[in-house]
């Protein structure tokens, strides 16, 4: 049996970095593992896509969470991105990166190695921006970057009506001052096509001989002896065992769900969660499935006045067949699109001396009572999200079968930061859809959420209907103190030969969607990795 200096465990937006990286060493031999398929498929990379790659069990994983809604839409149930690719095969492709003084509160927390100024070259590094370069963006990189091509007059009042509240308008979401209001950058490429992680990063990295790349194998645990990592164990998608030895180090790059569930599996976790669980301790770690962070939201629909101002009609029918048509025949159009097009980065809360919410723009509206169906009539839709949310859940396993469902409690808007900032956000996106630039596109806000207009009334819309942002993280969580599961190199404290890599390391939440964090976040992990070798 071969031997390996890494495996990484899941290749998602963290996972296809570091092969990518740690495999230019022709010295290392590195072994990648996923659970889902290639992820190379016409559905994928067609950005309008994720409707149909989220509602398959081939390309998405499914995890019940304890939030039931009584009353309201039924159980929340994550998703996530199960293909070489991971999540960023099918998320809405926003390209935010959080801003410097997210990074510099990680440095506080972990270590001067995460701080802006180490972190800056990093994102520069992985983009290839259509803007050109600047201090603030990178061209040349893997990922490519660009803005909405055609932004329609619907969008253009938008933007009109947040500066008409005094937001500045943003050219640029990577622009260092994060408040204000623009047009959203997508990891989207100038023929429409995602840029998943995996198409930046292994398809440069395919043809190296000393990177081995596995799909359709779920990894189970992390195999350790003499308090070192010497290896994972899992199975085929046919329930064949497979066994990979490591000889140098095992990283869990599957995501803040994902990798608590294999560590727990592998008897590290929290002793009391494992022993009701029936798992042997190896190492008892109480903050591994802690500590998690989420975004919580709900899409708050408005009627337009006309239907050419809504694409909720090019959805289905001949309008959908031709729209895909075009997107083949390499025309830009609403297929070859991010799920929002604008943002803004704004503050609700009196004491909050930098944003500290995010609105989302989308010139669709979808029909509450339906999951993901689009309304029938032309409309529009807003939703926001707390930047930095303070409510803490868990992810713990219930079972040492690994096939057994996990125990996600999301915990939404437990704490009173977290209420006060979603009503908050409510009443700020009603002031925002009630400007003068928006009037002669709006009839008015839609009776799912209009109905609400107590504090009361608004958190209990949440409680009945809210859902997360596809953001968690923090569930096994970097710093300085002892309590935290990994050091600032995001090795396991107590494990040899054993490093966490993922959006699950994020102590606090960087302010804004997770993907390019992550991947930025990879980037300077592998610079880490190569030079804790070269110090031995």
């Amino acid at each position: 049996m071969e031997d390996y200096d890494y495996i990484i465990v899941g290749a998602g937006s963290a996972g296809c970095v570091l092969a990518d990286q740690l495999s230019s060493d022709p010295s290392c031999r590195v072994l990648l593992v996923e659970e889902g398929g290639s992820g190379d498929s016409f559905v994928v990379n067609m950005p309008k896509g994720f409707g149909k790659t989220l509602a398959d069990p081939a390309t998405a994983h499914y995890y019940p969470t304890r939030n039931q809604r009584e009353g309201g839409a039924g159980p929340e149930v994550w998703l996530r991105g199960k293909m070489l690719g991971g999540s960023s095969g099918v998320n809405g492709m926003v390209w935010n990166r959080g801003v410097a003084q997210d990074y510099d509160r990680l440095a506080e927390l972990a270590g001067d190695q995460w701080a802006w100024q180490s972190m800056l070259p990093c994102f520069l590094a992985l983009e290839d921006h259509a803007s050109g370069p600047s201090p603030d963006r990178g061209v040349g990189g893997p990922i490519k970057v660009k803005t909405h091509p055609s932004p329609s007059p619907l969008l253009k009042a938008w933007l009109e009506a947040g500066k008409a509240l005094g937001l500045p308008i943003k050219q640029d979401h990577s622009d260092p001052r994060q408040e204000g209001i623009g047009q959203l950058q997508w990891n989207i490429d100038a023929k429409g096509r995602r840029v998943s992680a995996a198409r930046g990063f292994l398809g440069r990295a395919r043809g190296r001989a000393n990177l081995r790349i596995e799909t359709g194998i779920r990894t189970d645990r992390v195999s350790v002896s003499d308090r070192r990592a010497t290896g994972i164990t899992g199975v085929r998608a046919d329930g064949t065992p497979v066994t990979f030895r490591c000889r140098g180090e095992v990283i869990l790059s599957a995501g803040a769900i994902g990798s608590p569930r294999i560590l727990q599996l592998s008897g590290i976790g929290s002793g009391q969660v494992l022993a009701r669980a029936g798992i042997e301790t190896v190492l008892d770690s109480p903050g591994i499935g802690a500590n998690m962070r989420e975004h919580v939201l709900i899409m708050m629909n408005w009627r337009l006045k006309a239907m050419r101002d809504s694409v909720n009609n090019q959805f289905t029918g001949l309008h959908l067949l031709a729209n895909v048509a075009r997107h083949i025949a390499g025309r830009n159009n609403i297929m070859s699109y991010g799920s929002s097009e604008a943002a803004a980065f704004v503050r609700v809360l009196p004491e909050s001396e930098r944003p500290d919410s995010q609105l989302m723009f989308a010139p669709y509206s979808l029909d509450a009572g339906r999951g993901m169906a689009m309304e029938s009539d032309p409309g529009m839709q807003v939703f926001a999200m707390t930047l930095r949310p303070r409510s803490e859940g868990f992810i713990q396993v219930t079972s040492n079968d690994p096939a057994a469902p996990l125990d996600i409690e999301p915990n939404h808007l437990s704490d009173d930061y977290d209420r006060r900032a979603a009503i908050g956000q409510f009443r700020y996106t009603r002031d925002l859809m009630a400007q003068a630039p928006l009037e002669p596109f709006i009839e008015g806000e839609t009776e799912f959420t209009s109905v609400a207009q107590s504090d009361d009334e608004i958190l209990d819309l949440f409680r009945r209907y809210g859902g997360a942002g596809y953001h968690a993280t923090g569930t096994v969580r970097m710093g300085k103190d002892n309590s935290a599961p990994l050091d600032g190199h995001l090795r396991l404290r107590g494990i040899d030969g054993l490093r966490v890599i993922d959006c699950s390391v994020f102590p606090e939440m960087v302010a804004g969607n997770t993907n390019a964090p992550t991947m930025g976040m990879a980037l300077r992990a592998s610079q880490l990795i190569f030079a804790d070798r070269r110090t031995g």
